[in-house]
């Protein structure tokens, strides 16, 4: 039974946890948290705790680390309602003071700004492009071989490609092909252009020396363009946590940073345990803790900032972390109608 007494003991270990990385045991809980409770009677409590789900005990150490149970239990009746921190509220306000900053730009640099905040990954899945129609191509030549080509939607998104020619490719040809594909792929929607890409084939062979060229690289841009809309922030920072240590579990979540569809369906991953609180939804998968926060950029556009870390994170910190730069994105693209007040939150309706 979770007895008030086992409540504020449980909470003691989780928060003292966090701080350290270190088990907890019964004489830390008494000296730090001064808990008018005798050594017996916390460890008492701990081995009910642990017999009940919410702690497990270590095998180098008589003390204890929360288990999943109880990380989730902590998150779901036990988070404060800390305000955000004036330093990230800052940082996050200053990312957006550019006017002429598209959401691609202001989606990354949020990401960057809170892996920097929280010393942990941050990521984005941004709006799903398959909604977007296709606005406008530029494409510019470095030299015969090279072009870099700016993809942009209806809504704003931007996305650069570079190109590699396997042979020359003449400057009459890189612009008599942008201009055709202007021309007819305006407004087709972003997962419809490879198939539309088809359809105009034989104009452009009829136009552009080296359309076989030109056509395999615009044909491999969209299907990426279509596809990744995955983005992380400080990857490295992992490797200065300690449970990261191991070798092969730092490997492990590298290749899990690298494989989209992880993120674009973590609650249907196997041995996921995930609870929505504060506005935010939680998520543990194989030792690691996923903050993540939805965001609105249109009718029917929506994207997810995240936090990437060990399970042994500062919950209060990166949720509201997290939840104010979903909002401040909502503001700045003024999505779905809702009001925001000044700290980015949305008004009561």
């Amino acid at each position: 039974m979770l007895t008030p007494r086992r409540i504020e003991i449980f909470k003691a270990i989780v928060d003292e946890f966090i701080k350290t990385a270190e088990p907890v045991g019964s004489k830390t809980l008494q000296k730090k948290y001064h808990l008018p409770y005798s050594s017996a009677t916390i460890r008492n409590d701990m081995q009910v705790l642990e017999e009940m789900g919410y702690l497990e005990k270590t095998h180098t150490s008589s003390g204890r680390v929360p288990s999943t149970a109880g990380y989730k239990f902590y998150c779901e009746n036990l988070l404060s309602d800390a305000r955000m921190d004036n330093k990230m509220e800052i940082a996050i306000r200053d990312a957006f003071d550019a006017s002429n900053m598209n959401i691609n730009e202001a989606v990354r640099q949020s990401c960057e700004i809170l892996s920097s905040m929280t010393n942990m990954t941050s990521g984005a899945i941004g709006p799903d492009a398959h909604e977007q129609r296709l606005e406008h191509i530029k494409l510019f030549p470095l030299d015969e071989r090279n072009a870099v080509c700016v993809f942009i939607t209806n809504l704003g998104h931007t996305e650069t490609k570079t190109f590699h020619f396997d042979q020359d490719v003449p400057v009459s040809d890189i612009e008599n092909c942008t201009e055709i594909l202007n021309q007819k792929l305006k407004d087709v929607r972003i997962d419809q252009l490879v198939d539309e890409m088809e359809r105009i084939r034989p104009e452009l062979s009829a136009v552009v020396q080296r359309h076989d060229l030109l056509f395999t690289a615009f044909v491999k841009a969209f299907v990426r363009f279509a596809s990744e809309n995955v983005y992380f922030s400080g990857k490295d920072r992992m490797l200065y946590q300690p449970e990261f240590e191991d070798i092969n579990k730092l490997k492990k979540l590298m290749q899990m940073l690298d494989d989209q569809s992880v993120w674009k369906d973590m609650n249907g991953k196997a041995n996921a345990v995930a609870v929505t609180t504060k506005g935010a939804e939680l998520t543990w998968y194989n030792d690691l803790a996923v903050v993540r926060s939805k965001f609105h950029v249109g009718e029917h556009e929506t994207g997810e900032f995240m936090v990437v870390g060990p399970s042994r994170m500062n919950y209060d910190k990166v949720v509201a972390m997290v939840e104010y730069a979903a909002r401040m994105i909502e503001k700045m693209y003024n999505a779905g109608g809702d009001e925001i007040d000044e700290s980015g939150n949305k008004k009561d309706k």
